[in-house]
C-alpha cells in the first residue's frame, strides 16, 4: 500500500524547484490581471517564501521587519512596489515590464 503526503508538504516541495516557483507566480499574475484580485498573487509569495526556508527567514534576507512581511504576504496586504521587488529578489525573481498581448502592441 502506497503512502501519501500531505498536499502542503507536497506543494512547498513543489515550489522549491524554481520553474515550477516561476510558473505559480505567472499564474496568479493571470489572475490578478483578470480580476484585480492580488490574494492569489501574495499567496503564491507567501508559499514560495514559506518552501524557502519560511517568512521569518524572508524578513532576514529583505532587511524587513518578519511582522511587516506576514502583514504584507496576508490576505488584506496591500505591497508598495519597493516591497514587492525586495521580496522577489529575495526569492530569485525580478519585476519585468512586457507589452500587452505578449508582442501585440495596442495601438
Amino acid at each position: 500500500m502506497k503512502t501519501s503526503i500531505p498536499f502542503e508538504k507536497h506543494h512547498l516541495e513543489f515550489l522549491r524547484d524554481p520553474q515550477r516557483a516561476q510558473a505559480y507566480l505567472e499564474v496568479a499574475l493571470e489572475e490578478y490581471a483578470t480580476d484585480q484580485n492580488t490574494s492569489a498573487l501574495l499567496l503564491a509569495l507567501k508559499d514560495i517564501a514559506t518552501a524557502h526556508g519560511g517568512l521569518g527567514k524572508l524578513a532576514q534576507r529583505t532587511n524587513l521587519n518578519r511582522a511587516h512581511i506576514y502583514k504584507t504576504l496576508s490576505s488584506e496586504g496591500n505591497p508598495r512596489l519597493d516591497t514587492l521587488a525586495k521580496i522577489l529578489t529575495s526569492l530569485g525573481f525580478q519585476l519585468s515590464i512586457e507589452p500587452l498581448g505578449r508582442g501585440k502592441q495596442k495601438a
